[in-house]
C-alpha cells in the first residue's frame, strides 16, 4: 500500500502547478515512472485496498487544487464525482493497461470538466494563462500574530472558542488550549485531533448561542469578500452563514475576523451587535463584532 501511495504522491508532485485550462499543459500531462510501475502491479490490490487508495487519491487531489488556489470550494457531491473519476481511471487501467496515453488523456480531460463544474470561475482566470498557474495559497499564521491582528485579549475572552479555518495543524487552537482556554477549530483539511473538525465552514452547523468567542483570520470573511465581488459568486450562501455564525455567539460573545465585511456589517441591527474596526499592516481592517443581546 505504501508503494502505491508513494506513486500517487510522486504523480501529483510531477504535475504541481500544471494549468488544466492551457491546451499545451493539458496535452503534456502523462503518467510518470512511479505511476507506470504501480500500474504494472495494480492487479495485486485487494478490494479493501482499492477503496482506501481511492479515498487517498481523491483527498490528495482536492488538497492539491486548493493548494493552487485557496478560493476553490468543493462540496461533498464534488468529492464523490471526483472519486468516480478516479474509480473510472482505475477500471480503465485494469481493462486496457496498454493504451496508457489514451487513458491518461481522457483522465485529465475528465478532471478539467469536473473542475469547471465545481468552480466555474477558474476558467475565466486560467483560460488564457501560462502552462503553469500562479498559486493563490493559504497560510497558517502564528497564534501571537493572530492575537495582535484580531485584537484579542486572551484574559478577557469568553469560552468556548472556535477558530473558523484553523488550518491543518490548528496552531491557534493548540496555543489557546495550552493557556487554559477551551478552544476548538474547523478546517477542510484538519484531521487527527479531537479538538479539530475536518469540514467545510459552509457545511458546519453553528448552533445558536453556543460560542463565547469565534475567530477567523484571513479565513471565512476573506472568502466571503471573494464571493461577494465575483460575478458568479456564492455570496448568498456566505451571507446566510455569516448571520448563522453571529447568531451562534453567546450574549457578550465576540467574533474577531479579518478582513472586515462592511457590505453586511453596515446593515446589522445596532441594538444587537456592536462593530469595531482596527487597521492592520496589510492594509485591510480587522473587525471585532460583539453580540449585545
Amino acid at each position: 500500500m505504501n508503494n502505491f501511495k508513494h506513486s500517487i504522491d510522486s504523480q501529483f508532485r510531477s504535475h504541481t502547478g500544471a494549468n488544466l485550462f492551457n491546451d499545451a499543459a493539458l496535452g503534456a500531462l502523462c503518467f510518470n515512472e512511479d505511476t507506470l510501475a504501480a500500474i504494472r502491479n495494480i492487479g495485486s490490490l485487494e478490494r479493501e485496498q482499492v477503496a482506501l487508495l481511492l479515498d487517498y487519491v481523491t483527498d490528495k487531489a482536492i488538497r492539491e487544487f486548493c493548494r493552487a488556489n485557496q478560493y476553490y470550494s468543493f462540496t461533498a457531491k464534488d468529492r464523490e464525482k471526483l472519486k468516480g473519476i478516479y474509480t473510472d481511471l482505475l477500471s480503465a487501467l485494469r481493462e486496457d493497461p496498454v493504451s496508457l496515453k489514451l487513458v491518461s488523456e481522457q483522465h485529465y480531460r475528465n478532471l478539467l470538466v469536473w473542475l469547471k463544474g465545481a468552480n466555474p470561475f477558474a476558467e475565466q482566470i486560467y483560460a488564457n494563462d501560462d502552462v503553469t498557474v500562479t498559486p493563490v495559497p493559504c497560510s497558517e499564521y502564528s497564534a501571537e500574530l493572530q492575537i495582535s491582528i484580531l485584537h484579542i485579549d486572551p484574559a478577557a475572552l469568553r469560552e468556548p472558542l472556535l477558530d473558523i479555518g484553523c488550518g491543518e495543524q490548528g496552531n491557534f487552537v493548540h496555543y489557546m488550549r495550552s493557556h487554559g482556554v477551551e478552544a476548538y477549530g474547523i478546517d477542510r483539511f484538519a484531521s487527527g485531533d479531537e479538538f479539530l473538525a475536518g469540514c467545510d465552514w459552509l457545511e458546519f452547523t453553528f448552533e445558536k448561542e453556543s460560542w463565547g468567542t469565534i475567530v477567523s483570520n484571513l479565513g471565512f470573511t476573506n472568502h466571503f469578500v471573494h464571493q461577494h465581488f465575483r460575478q458568479d459568486g456564492n455570496f448568498i450562501a456566505y451571507a446566510g452563514k455569516y448571520m448563522e455564525i453571529i447568531t451562534s455567539l453567546k450574549i457578550n460573545g465576540s467574533f474577531h475576523y479579518a478582513p472586515a465585511v462592511p457590505f453586511i456589517e453596515d446593515f446589522l441591527d445596532k441594538s444587537m451587535y456592536s462593530v469595531e474596526h482596527f487597521p492592520t499592516e496589510a492594509g485591510i481592517s480587522a473587525t471585532k463584532l460583539t453580540k449585545r443581546r
